[in-house]
């Protein structure tokens, strides 16, 4: 397992499939003899979440399932530049090099290249709904904006495999396209990036499953927690939304006070030296003011607003 203090050299010279992860990070070369970290914070990018899909990639190691050391905009950014650079590079880039590799002449070499083609067509679908739906709604999440018409297990529930076309079009080359000479020579190179292409794919499917998708489901619980708050935060500072939010006099907060202390009505009467109906009014009057009718609520009101410290209440 590498760590925070290995060489960044030593990563790439046991790994060297690990350059183009460079580039999705964003890390440009030109480290010299800098550690992980020296190179990841030199570029803006978070050590742990790095090294997280780092080793998973090659090892197999981390359990994510609840890990807050994973940061989601490290990730997000990750995954966004390897769709650009498959998208934008790779396709094209297996394209021509099939072209150059077949003869154009061969109906079982069009053919082969029409099963490419609806490959890319796949491939493109599947990605482009990623950057249309998942990525703004995890952007949503990281700026605190849950959606409620979404959620990150309705993507994972239809996270399929990718790669099985781009098998069967290895399968079918290799039995069905036997080349002498140049050709033969091209259509090898060809087949061995399609090769990497399928350890990149199903690495990438692996690392959205085990890393991101856990990652953002607990994003997921902590704005909804937040919104929680936020709201309940909302309903005791500006009286639920009612349209009468009218100032609390003294008396009507030495009132909520003694209510959030427990005490009945006569015993606010005695403590207050007022009449048992004055306090009742009082109670209707803080209840119409704040919209708020439950002791549990005027409790949190009571503690939001510095009435009373939460370490005297009896939750």
């Amino acid at each position: 397992m590498y760590e925070a203090d290995d060489k960044m050299i030593s990563l790439i010279r046991d790994n060297y499939d690990l350059l183009q992860s460079l580039g999705s990070f964003g890390i440009s070369l030109g480290f010299g003899d800098k550690t992980v970290k020296e190179t990841c914070e030199d570029n803006g990018v978070d050590t742990y979440t790095f090294l997280s899909v780092v080793n998973y990639t090659i090892n197999g190691y981390g359990d994510f399932e609840d890990d807050p050391q994973i940061s989601v905009p490290t990730l997000l950014h990750y995954l966004e530049a390897s769709h650009a650079y498959f998208l934008d590079f790779q396709l094209p880039y297996i394209r021509r090099e099939l072209e150059e590799s077949l003869d154009e002449n061969d109906s079982l070499a069009r053919l082969i290249l029409r099963f490419y083609d609806e490959y890319a067509h796949e491939i493109r679908r599947h990605m482009k709904y990623e950057q249309k739906t998942l990525f703004p709604y995890v952007e949503s999440l990281i700026e605190g904006r849950p959606a409620n018409d979404y959620n990150v297990d309705t993507f994972s529930k239809h996270h399929g495999a990718t790669d099985k076309k781009l098998r069967e079009l290895k399968l079918l080359i290799i039995k069905y396209l036997p080349q002498d000479g140049l050709h033969n020579n091209q259509l090898t190179a060809t087949l061995h990036d399609i090769y990497e292409n399928e350890v990149w794919l199903r690495q990438h499917a692996e690392v959205e499953d085990h890393i991101f998708v856990p990652a953002i489901r607990r994003l997921e619980q902590i704005v909804k927690q937040s919104d929680v708050t936020k709201n309940i935060t909302d309903m005791v500072f500006k009286g639920g939304m009612g349209q009468n939010s009218d100032a609390l006099s003294d008396r009507e907060k030495e009132v909520i006070i003694a209510l959030v202390q427990g005490m009945s009505n006569k015993e606010i009467a005695d403590h207050l030296c007022i009449s048992t109906n004055t306090v009742i009014t009082h109670r209707r009057n803080i209840a119409r003011k704040l919209q708020i009718h439950s002791p549990a609520g005027l409790t949190i009101y009571a503690i939001v607003n510095g009435f009373v410290d939460i370490s005297a209440v009896k939750l």
